[in-house]
């Protein structure tokens, strides 16, 4: 995470900034390495800078048709500083951090180093250990998974990784681990929590002594003394009962423990990883998880994403899921409707749901054409003729969203509007015509509220 890299970055300056501010500001980026570009490019996928001398709808339009799909820093010149308040609404409409500047520095060494922690952060994000085990393009995977880089290459700390049944949650713990840094890393050790009985739990974690109890024919290594220079992963780490938090608060805490039966101590230069669906904190409201123990667990904190969250994975993932199960199938195609099926789909058990449906297809699926709606089991269809459920969860959650951050009528409905031009295009492989169909509007209106939009930037 050292390395130096060159960034480069296009700039926005909003009305509110002063006259020749502009020529200065470039200039100062220059001077620090940073390639400025005048405008974001058509994908966005990009560092973007947005400078501006005061929050208005200017810079928040900015943010939010941007910061899904780049990562923006939003600077503020000028004598009068932002609030808390406004900090918090600049990081909501998209801002990946705000810097305050009552006057141009003598350098802009802040923002260089922050855009080349960033583009470490995506350069590993888009790295092939990542593609090889995790699977996504969506804004909020994206997001979801820089968080968990960060906590793998900026700190040793132990890390908490929360979501809902079949998100990947013993994925993310395993990339974290084939991510450590450490050049004598040791093993990726799994308890698996819902197994345990407070009987045999000492000897699983810390290992046995011959002749420790009844049975203990020979000495044995518990799972922190495997985990040593590793990770030990405990799965479903909510469902330890109380007493069992209580064993394990100092070895988690100093990496110290006793063999059952020995009395000396050992030493695990391990780094901790947990994952569970539960509630933890709600858990330590009610009694059933200890707060000091939550607190020794949870260094870093990462939430795994349930697919209706990140929609725009499910084609990807099915995609992804049908090569690896029919690999002699190079040019692997998806017919339409099918496309449109696992779309509208909704997927209870998440990721796991959706490849076990995958895998239903693919067992039913003949010769080497496209996969058609006649692979699909009858359990699993659609009811005949029935339009997609929309708005779905998802889209209803998008809206809570905005609602709760304050985002008015008219600046949703934009940014709807926006977002469907964007997905149609894709949807079309940038085919205006098609798009427009798609969407019930004519070319000449597509291309109008394109140029409005480009207008806007």
């Amino acid at each position: 995470m050292g390395e130096q890299l060159a960034p480069s970055a296009w700039i926005a300056f909003t009305g509110s900034c002063d006259a020749g501010l502009h020529e200065r500001c470039v200039s100062l980026l220059t001077r620090a390495g940073i390639a400025v570009s005048a405008s974001a490019p058509e994908d966005g996928a990009a560092l973007g800078l947005v400078v501006f001398g005061a929050c208005d709808d200017e810079v928040l339009t900015l943010l939010r048709r941007h910061g899904d799909s780049a990562l923006v820093l939003a600077i503020c010149v000028g004598a009068e500083a932002l609030s808390s308040a406004v900090q918090w609404h600049l990081v909501h409409a998209g801002a990946r951090d705000v810097l305050q500047w009552p006057e141009l520095p003598a350098t802009a060494d802040e923002i260089s180093a922050r855009l080349q922690q960033w583009l470490r952060v995506d350069a590993l994000v888009d790295s092939p250990a990542v593609a090889s085990c995790l699977v996504g393009t969506s804004p909020a995977w994206r997001r979801s998974m820089r968080s968990v880089i960060e906590a793998t290459v900026s700190t040793s700390s132990s890390v908490l990784i929360t979501g809902e049944s079949g998100t990947g949650k013993e994925l993310i713990a395993r990339l974290i681990h084939d991510l450590d840094p450490r050049p004598d890393k040791g093993e990726f050790v799994v308890v698996d929590c819902t197994t345990l009985s407070p009987e045999l739990s000492g000897s699983e974690f810390f290992g046995h002594e011959r002749g420790a109890f009844t049975g203990a024919v020979g000495s044995r290594e518990g799972a922190f003394a495997l985990a040593h220079k590793g990770t030990l992963f405990l799965d479903e780490v909510g469902e330890l009962p109380c007493e069992l938090q209580a064993r394990l608060l100092r070895a988690v805490q100093e990496r110290q423990y006793k063999r059952v039966g020995s009395n000396t101590w050992q030493h695990s230069d391990l780094r901790l990883v947990s994952a569970t669906h539960r509630d933890l904190e709600r858990g330590i409201a009610e009694g059933s998880f200890r707060a000091d123990f939550y607190y020794r667990i949870a260094g870093w904190r990462c939430r795994t994403l349930p697919l209706r969250e990140r929609k725009d994975d499910v084609l990807p993932l099915a995609l992804h899921f049908m090569r690896e199960l029919l690999p002699s199938q190079a040019e692997l195609t998806i017919d339409p409707a099918v496309r449109e099926f696992l779309i509208a789909r909704d997927y209870p058990g998440n990721v796991r749901d959706l490849r076990q449906l995958v895998t239903r297809i693919c067992q039913r699926h003949c010769g080497r054409g496209a996969i058609t709606v006649g692979d699909i089991p009858p359990e699993d269809h659609t009811v005949p003729g029935a339009p997609p459920l929309w708005p779905d969860n998802s889209f209803r959650s998008a809206i809570r969203s905005a609602v709760q951050l304050g985002i008015g009528m008219k600046d949703i409905s934009q940014r709807a509007t926006e977002l469907a031009v964007e997905m149609a295009l894709e949807c079309e492989e940038g085919n205006l015509q098609r798009a427009a169909t798609r969407l019930g509007v004519t070319d000449r209106a597509l291309q109008i509220r394109r140029a409005s939009q480009r207008a806007l930037v």
